[in-house]
């Protein structure tokens, strides 16, 4: 259920008003996500840049190299190695040295003197501030390109099966959150029978179990997760030690500490209250109750806050708090969904006043998320271009019409809702059944003994069960909502799938940068080398790639233009025919040919050309893969 107010009937009034307030939450939420502007905050830290550049061809050996980076990032003794053509370390093996200045980050690393000349591979990982391990690779030549013996991991950082297990446990770890909270909140603010209900208890304990375990199989599993990618040194002290000196690995030890806090939280609210028959001591323990809980579910989720995406970018001070409110707000939608589920399923008595309590906390849950689901979107796409051009921007579009389809289902609960009552979740025996079936047990409890009268009486509570349960079944408005129900819940698992994904992808403004080859916000400005990088599909056989272009010193007058063609599978692939042009449609100058000369599998290389005057260059280039397959792409480029 979502997206309502409570409401005991199915006023014709104000029925249209609750609509009306969600189509306009819903139409603010996809028009601010649309409408983001530029100057969002990055989450992934991208490699922007590198000194030599990838590809580049230098005369002399340089004394060091160095890689700058969107943002800050962690690196281990031995992240960035540079290995000679016979895969020696040309690099002096000592810790890099940060050399960040103002605004760019950046980290060098000193060779060896006297290199000889050859191609030179440079590998590195790091873990970004948001707590993702990163990890590439590039090539740059001493007198010419060589052949090379190395052989880099096709594996990237946070990989392969270790991978795999800790994405796992990251989705679980999201659920359990997500049953855990919602379903306490469920029984505390919208129904308090359900604590003595079976199926209730069992789904928040299931909750509690599933969010600790995959906790803590994260926390094992960090230091391979961001270094080896073994399941053995997932056991390694030292690498233990390390990951509780991090940021991520704080975060995960608070978890667990907090989780035993919910512990005795639900031991309270399943044992202590749910036995409680004084109205007004329930009353005072409800309260308790909301405010010790509110504390440590709000805890729970600032542990994402503080090692996740909120906790690096721009406006970090307001970002974390409104992260906290957002998990707090799927919890309480999502969670209380999958409550009432369990309720009208496999419980007889949930009362239409319960459903229309969790029907507010809903609406509630909706206009949270609206607010804080702009204000994220805002520091993490930045721009049009990587609203759909990028997988982060994308998996963010689909959330959106995720919640689109699931505020939709949720009308349809809201009218079967309006039409509830209560006639069928109490069946009344007949007054000459109850006073027949009193006789009965009169009768029984004089002429059974203990043991028997104990097995009539759990015999006469399931026949009671069952009539309830038949009655509540054939009653069509709760059978509707029932369906109704269950329709939101599987959106809402494929919904929260989605915003796990979110959570550990490379926000679209970091990745629409890093491919553009542009330094970050803070760095300095155009007026140096130009980094391109630009997909196609010629249609044909083979025909997918990526073209990489770097032009240097990119300044107006002679530059070199190195070109590679990466196939599909990222390596190097050649091609019959490749063409570029130049354009300044502004001054109308161009096109301007430039046809690059090939030096290696799948890198071309011209010399010497001229670029008259500064400005924003269309870059236009012509690969042809077949005799008859062929694309011409293009990019923007600002030179000089």
């Amino acid at each position: 259920m979502s997206a309502t107010v409570p409401n005991p009937g199915p006023s014709p009034i104000r029925r249209p008003l609750a609509a009306a307030a969600l189509l306009a939450a819903l139409i603010s939420l996809v028009f601010g996500l649309l409408l983001a502007g530029a100057g969002a905050a990055s989450a992934h830290a991208a490699l922007t840049g590198s000194d030599p550049s990838d590809g580049a061809v230098v005369d002399t050996a340089p004394k060091q190299v160095t890689l700058s980076f969107s943002e800050a990032i962690a690196l281990g003794d031995d992240s960035i190695r540079v290995l000679d053509p016979s895969g020696k370390r040309a690099d002096t093996q000592a810790e890099p040295r940060d050399l960040t200045e103002g605004g760019t980050v950046r980290y060098g690393v000193s060779l060896h003197s006297g290199l000889p000349d050859g191609t030179y591979t440079v590998a590195w990982q790091a873990i970004s501030a948001d707590s993702h391990p990163i990890s590439g690779a590039f090539t740059f030549s001493v007198g010419a390109p060589s052949e090379t013996t190395v052989a880099l991991p096709s594996q990237e950082a946070g990989g392969g099966p270790v991978g795999v297990v800790y994405d796992i446990a990251r989705y679980t770890a999201y659920g359990g959150f997500v049953l855990l909270v919602g379903g306490s909140a469920f029984v505390l603010v919208c129904w308090r029978g359900g604590a003595t209900a079976l199926p209730m208890q069992r789904l928040v304990v299931r909750g509690w179990l599933a969010l600790t375990a995959a906790t803590l199989v994260m926390l094992l599993l960090r230091n391979p997760y961001t270094g080896s990618g073994k399941f053995a040194d997932a056991f390694d002290l030292a690498g233990l030690q390390s990951v509780l000196d991090t940021k991520p690995g704080a975060a995960l030890v608070s978890r667990l500490l907090l989780l035993g806090a919910a512990a005795l939280f639900i031991a309270v609210l399943f044992g202590t209250y749910a036995g409680r028959e004084d109205e007004r001591e329930k009353k005072d323990l409800t309260f308790g109750l909301a405010v010790g809980g509110g504390v440590v579910a709000t805890g729970i989720a600032a542990t994402w806050a503080m090692s996740e995406h909120a906790s690096t970018g721009i406006q970090t001070g307001i970002a974390m708090p409104v992260d906290v409110l957002h998990l707090l707000a799927v919890a309480a939608w999502l969670g209380g969904l999958a409550s009432l589920l369990v309720a009208l399923y496999r419980t007889p008595d949930i009362g239409s006043a319960a459903v229309r309590r969790f029907s507010a906390v809903a609406f509630g849950s909706v206009v949270v998320l609206t607010a804080t689901g702009i204000y994220q979107s805002w520091r993490q796409v930045g721009s049009w271009s990587a609203l759909t051009g990028t997988r982060y921007g994308q998996l963010l579009i689909l959330k959106v019409a995720l919640i689109a389809v699931l505020l939709a289902v949720a009308w349809f609960s809201r009218r079967w809702t309006g039409r509830l009552t209560d006639s069928a979740v109490a069946p009344e025996e007949a007054p000459g059944e109850e006073a027949e079936s009193g006789s009965a047990s009169e009768d029984a409890s004089a002429d059974v003994d203990p043991e028997r009268a104990a097995q009539l009486a759990r015999q006469r509570a399931a026949l009671t069960a069952t009539k309830k349960k038949r009655i509540r079944d054939a009653d069509p408005e709760r059978s509707g909502l029932r369906r109704s129900v269950l329709a939101e819940a599987a959106v809402a698992v494929v919904l929260l799938a989605v915003t796990t994904m979110l959570t550990s992808t490379e926000p679209g403004r970091t990745e629409e940068e890093a491919a553009n080859g542009t330094p970050s916000a803070s760095a300095p400005a155009a007026g140096g080398p130009v980094n391109l990088k630009m997909p196609f599909d010629t249609g044909g056989q083979n025909g997918k790639g990526t073209v990489r272009i770097d032009i240097e010193p990119g300044r107006t007058g002679s530059n070199d233009l190195h070109v590679w063609i990466d196939g599909s599978d990222g390596k190097p692939m050649d091609v019959p025919e490749l063409k570029l042009a130049l354009t300044l449609e502004s001054k109308d100058i161009g096109p301007l040919p430039v046809v690059p000369d090939r030096l290696a599998e799948g890198h071309w290389s011209a010399s010497a050309v001229q670029i008259p005057m500064a400005g924003d260059w269309r870059i236009d280039v012509t690969v042809r893969t077949s005799d008859i397959d062929q694309v011409t792409i293009d990019k923007n480029a600002k030179i000089g």
